[in-house]
């Protein structure tokens, strides 16, 4: 969300950044509702102060007719103002519609763009494997090892249903020690967060409304979140904190579900595109300064670079283009991961910056020189299991259909190879 002042005094630049964005939205429709509103909320202002003064004139006049006139004149008022007050509870119900379609204003660096073909690689690392045999892909390579059993995960869970067993939950296990030894290492704060969160700081993340039908709702209209960055943005919401606390940094794990709605017939089989999954999440929260945000960006992307590094995992890194970029977003990397079956890479990690868009949703300030400006917000995958896993386990494959262990790994699973049993 915008500072509707800065919206009012810069609309060019709000529509400029909705056409960057490939977004509709009338910026003028929203002045007009402000407006609206602006006008009421003075009407109502006056009126409430009309109607304290009738209340102490009242206290000092003696019952009589001078003091029956004055509750006639009263009434009137109270029924003039709860026409008012009634009118604002509309206007207000659109201005806060309108308020949360806003667009965020995309850097400058942002490339410009349609849709995800138009997206700019800017980085790669590592050297593709060749293989001198027929390269398996990972459904076939985990299968074959009793790693996962998709069958009864169908049967137990439904469409894109697995069960991760033997070496396949080990594997996990030691992906997420690993990560949280590499992590650790970066003075993060760590967090096991809570994957069920309320609706509305869905609203604030910028998640809802766009992502409705990707997300599973309870019965009591809170949401599974598909990331630990909600529940880490409601952990200070409402909050003043102090300016010498930030930068807050804090790795969270949780697991995750997302319904994958839109994505039929994509990826149906194996781990690429699943319903529940678990991530360990990057976030920060920083000073309202947007050198700061630039900085912060590329650490946290550049947290997960090495990451993969560490595991020999050849990635590139893509800039994310304006109508690809969400509402949200100021910038956004993507790093994905080579799949030698595809020929392709495939993403495993992004990377945003949101400025105090998210924050403002949130309230989450901080005291600074008698002022209390909104923290700037970011946040990157740290991990993300089961996807990972295909990379690893395609990149890693032998003639003999067993696959080698990342050396990093290798204290963590025990061995150096998975072999079929």
């Amino acid at each position: 969300m915008l500072d509707i002042k800065f919206i009012r005094e810069n609309k060019d630049i709000i529509d400029l950044a909705a056409k960057k964005k490939r977004l509709k939205f009338d910026v003028g429709g929203l002045l007009k509702v402000d407006d609206e509103r602006r006008v009421l909320l003075t009407a109502i202002e006056k009126k409430r102060a009309e109607q304290n003064e009738f209340s102490s004139q009242m206290a000092k006049m003696a019952a009589g007719g001078g003091r029956d006139a004055l509750l006639s004149d009263l009434k009137k008022l109270k029924e003039s103002l709860k026409t008012e007050e009634d009118k604002l509870t509309e206007v207000m119900k659109k201005w806060r519609k309108l308020m949360l379609e806003v667009p965020n204003i995309p850097d400058m660096s942002v490339p410009e763009g349609n849709s995800e073909k138009d997206n700019v690689e800017v980085q790669t690392w590592g050297t593709k494997p060749s293989f001198g045999f027929p390269v398996k892909d990972h459904l076939e390579l985990l299968t074959g090892l009793g790693m996962i059993d998709f069958e009864r995960g169908v049967k137990a869970h439904g469409f894109r249903g697995y069960f991760l067993k033997g070496a396949g939950a080990e594997l996990t296990w030691a992906i997420w020690n690993y990560a949280r030894s590499f992590y650790g290492k970066k003075n993060y704060e760590p967090f096991i967060a809570p994957a069920i969160v309320r609706e509305e700081f869905f609203y604030g993340t910028g998640h809802l409304p766009k992502e409705a039908e990707d997300l599973y709702e309870t019965q009591d209209k809170d949401y599974l979140s598909g990331t630990a960055e909600v529940a880490m943005m409601a952990y200070h919401a409402g909050e003043v904190l102090r300016e010498d606390e930030l930068p807050k940094r804090y790795l969270a794990f949780s697991p995750c579900y997302r319904r994958e709605a839109g994505s039929y017939g994509k990826d149906v089989k194996g781990i690429i595109r699943v319903q529940e999954f678990f991530k360990i999440e990057q976030l920060i929260l920083s000073k309202a300064d947007h050198a700061e945000s630039v900085k912060f960006h590329e650490e946290i992307n550049r947290n997960f670079e090495e990451f993969l590094e560490s595991l020999a995992l050849p990635y590139r890194r893509l800039l994310i283009c304006t109508g690809d970029l969400a509402p949200s977003k100021v910038k956004q990397y993507d790093t994905e991961a080579w799949f030698p079956s595809q020929k392709a890479y495939r993403e495993l990690s992004s990377a945003s910056y949101y400025h105090d868009f998210q924050s403002r949703r949130f309230d989450i300030r901080y005291a600074s020189g008698g002022k209390k400006p909104y923290v700037h917000s970011l946040n990157c995958t740290a991990v993300a299991t089961p996807r990972i896993i295909g990379a690893l386990v395609e990149n890693n494959q032998e003639a003999d259909g067993s696959v080698k262990i990342p050396k990093v790994l290798v204290p963590y699973m025990g061995t150096e190879r998975i072999v079929a049993k």
